[in-house]
């Protein structure tokens, strides 16, 4: 909730001190996805369980359905037009790719033996080379990403991280190959941005100037030059952060990085008291998935990281992206409210 009053002022700020369509946007969305997530929070976990096969296909349908259908903006082919919103099922997947997994080991002896493993790494590669095609191969690595860290809380054993490192290495090589010359681009800027100062390091660039002219105690509120005169691209999504940074500095930085993780502290207490195998992993996943989203994020705008288009948790505009981290948030409550539940009951 503090989060949201933070990203509601720091867009409002960035909309000039006028209440405009991104601000407008996103507290609608706001006002209607955090009563969304209390409310599914009381919704009994074995739902989630008992449903995951079918939510799983059903959002890898959607997959499809985008890449066949879906509405094109900037070159990628991602949404679906549902007319009060415009959903992004990729953001979903954050969700069901975990769910789905978790589902599949509740009932398997752990750690997991290696046709499971298999098993596994199917279900996650499957929507993970639907969303690269779109081309969105941020996302499409991010929910990879989460899929190995459900697989990891697992308990996988140690020869088997060795062998899937070993094959992530190689498998380099031919990712290049097939990555679009804007995402080389991207990836080439992060190491150089100064060499394309204009083009694919302009980003990055501006990003650090707004982060670094904050100081320690920021410019001031709606004192932000960086953002307010358009220097700073995409400060409402993904380089909220850097607008955030510009007028509170390192010390409203540190006090926003705090609730993140206070925030993933009491999501990980959850998943430790966690009765069976399914809630463990799955809130486990959930909460370190939105954590790794603010990591990279974070990353990204500071030039720890290459841009990949990850948007910041709750900050960031974007309905697609609130409605599955809250979907998230009130799943792993499910997990706690519901913590008495055996897995022989589901």
């Amino acid at each position: 909730l503090i989060l949201g009053f933070i990203s509601l002022a720091t867009m409002y700020s960035t909309d000039g001190g006028e209440i405009l369509y991104h601000t407008k946007s996103h507290f609608l969305k706001f006002a209607i996805f955090f009563p969304m997530m209390i409310f599914l929070s009381f919704i009994n976990i074995k739902f989630w369980h008992s449903g995951s096969y079918l939510f799983y296909l059903i959002i890898l349908g959607l997959l499809v359905w985008v890449s066949l259908y879906g509405v094109q903006s900037s070159g990628s082919k991602r949404w679906i037009n549902l007319y009060f919103i415009n959903l992004q099922p990729s953001e979903l997947m954050k969700i069901f790719v975990p769910l789905m997994i978790a589902s599949f080991y509740s009932d398997k002896s752990l750690p997991p033996k290696f046709k499971n493993l298999v098993v596994a790494a199917f279900i996650i590669i499957v929507p993970g080379l639907l969303i690269a095609k779109q081309p969105d191969l941020g996302t499409a690595i991010l929910i990879t990403t989460s899929g190995v860290i459900a697989i990891f809380l697992s308990g996988i054993r140690l020869a088997h991280i060795f062998l899937g490192l070993a094959f992530v290495i190689g498998a380099i090589p031919f990712l290049w190959s097939l990555m679009y010359d804007y995402q080389k681009s991207r990836v080439l800027s992060f190491f150089s941005p100064e060499q394309d100062a204009l083009g694919s390091g302009y980003h990055l660039i501006q990003s650090k100037i707004a982060l670094g002219s904050g100081g320690l105690f920021g410019k001031g509120y709606m004192n932000g030059t960086q953002s307010k005169l358009d220097f700073l691209p995409e400060n409402h999504t993904d380089f909220i952060f850097s607008a955030f940074g510009e007028e509170f500095g390192f010390i409203g930085v540190l006090l926003l990085i705090t609730l993140y993780v206070l925030a993933v502290m009491r999501g990980m207490s959850i998943s430790i008291k966690a009765t069976d195998n399914f809630a463990r992993i799955l809130s486990g996943t959930l909460i370190l998935t939105i954590f790794l989203y603010v990591l990279v994020n974070i990353g990204m705008v500071i030039g720890l990281l290459p841009i990949v288009g990850a948007p910041l948790p709750i900050m960031s505009y974007g309905g697609s992206s609130m409605l599955s981290i809250m979907l998230g948030l009130s799943i792993v409550m499910s997990c706690r409210i519901y913590s008495q539940d055996q897995i022989s009951n589901y």
